[in-house]
């Protein structure tokens, strides 16, 4: 396919790296492809960020058909731009589109339409410390049917924000809270999925955790309830003893791609990483016992987040006295080392802009 390209008339002014927050302001163009079944992905075009008309049918509107990816560009201190494991966010596009019947992409050819993308964008990634370039590549189902079906048509588009750090705390602990009332998935569901509905699903107990004085929620697996899962927007670490515990994926927790990189930066250190169950009560009782080190999330928005407190019906737990631990420190430290290439890329991660 022909990637063409239509620059925007009338730029944008360019915010002041200093104050981003995250996720509020756009740039100047965005990417759009169509999908159809007689012409297959079609008219793929870097045009003028804009609306995305709709008719009031649409497909996407009522039964949610639709995935997306989270992924950053990076101003290096040399001034190359550069991203953190595309490949990785394309190929969970692609499972994320068979779970949802979407046509997958072709993985080289979205790696390639990006770069374009943000080489036309490079004055809009931001050169401050901590700060990035957010890309939200998404694929929604455009048909204007109230059938319940898989559509027969689909728009791929990408967006880009710069951005700040996600949360108000920076890296600092954040205070989560662990839920009983609500689930966010179920094994055989499209918890592994990233699709708008999970998020739509978690936002009550978000609220009710926000109201409360706490960050994120916890979420407990959801047949039993007793099993960790994942936080809202990131996976989680557990530092118990000498050894880094993380749940293992079981169809209902999301792939983390940092998720998968502080086991990968781990292995590669020869340090003790186990993927597997594990339950808010052993969490508890190594608290107990002084062997719960530290908490930490893992995520493309925030890459490490310290977790400082946990609650759990009328049980707080503080970890190691609401104090970022060297653990913690350590992950982020290598991994945003390595995208803002301060350091050496040990295992192939970066892909260059230009």
């Amino acid at each position: 396919m022909e990637l063409s390209i239509t620059p925007s008339e009338q730029l944008k002014a360019k915010p002041d790296d200093a104050k981003l927050g995250f996720g509020t302001l756009f740039t100047d163009h965005m990417f759009n492809m169509d999908y159809s079944i007689d012409g297959g992905w079609h008219a793929p075009r870097i045009e003028p960020y804009g609306s995305i008309e709709m008719d009031p049918a649409t497909m996407f509107l009522h039964y949610g058909q639709g995935v997306f990816e989270g992924l950053k560009a990076y101003r290096a201190d040399s001034g190359q731009i550069q991203l953190f494991r595309p490949q990785e966010n394309f190929k969970r596009l692609n499972r994320s589109c068979r779970r949802l019947c979407i046509p997958e992409v072709d993985e080289d050819f979205a790696l390639e339409s990006l770069k374009q993308l943000i080489a036309l964008e490079k004055d809009w990634v931001p050169g401050a410390s901590e700060t990035s370039l957010y890309i939200r590549p998404t694929i929604i189902a455009m048909d204007p049917f109230l059938g319940v079906r898989a559509a027969h048509t689909y728009r791929y588009f990408i967006i880009l924000s710069p951005v700040g750090a996600y949360y108000p705390e920076g890296f600092n602990p954040v205070k989560i809270l662990v839920t009983s009332d609500y689930v966010r998935a179920v094994r055989g569901g499209v918890g592994e999925a990233k699709t708008p509905g999970n998020y739509a699903a978690s936002l009550l107990a978000g609220e009710k955790a926000h109201a409360a004085g706490y960050t994120q929620v916890l979420w407990l697996d959801g047949v039993e309830q007793k099993y960790l899962e994942e936080v809202g927007a990131m996976n989680i670490f557990f530092v118990i003893d000498d050894e880094i515990i993380t749940p293992e994926l079981n169809g209902s927790i999301l792939p983390g791609i940092t998720r998968k990189s502080v086991i990968a930066l781990a292995k590669h250190w020869n340090e003790k990483v186990t993927e597997r169950k594990i339950s808010i009560d052993e969490i508890m009782d190594a608290h107990a016992a002084g062997r719960l080190k530290e908490v930490f999330g893992a995520g493309t928005a925030a890459v490490i987040s310290p977790v400082g407190e946990i609650k759990y019906g009328d049980r707080v737990i503080s970890i190691n006295d609401n104090q970022t631990g060297p653990v913690a420190q350590k992950y982020y430290t290598a991994i945003t080392n390595i995208q803002y290439g301060r350091a050496e890329d040990p295992l192939g991660w970066i892909v260059p802009v230009e």
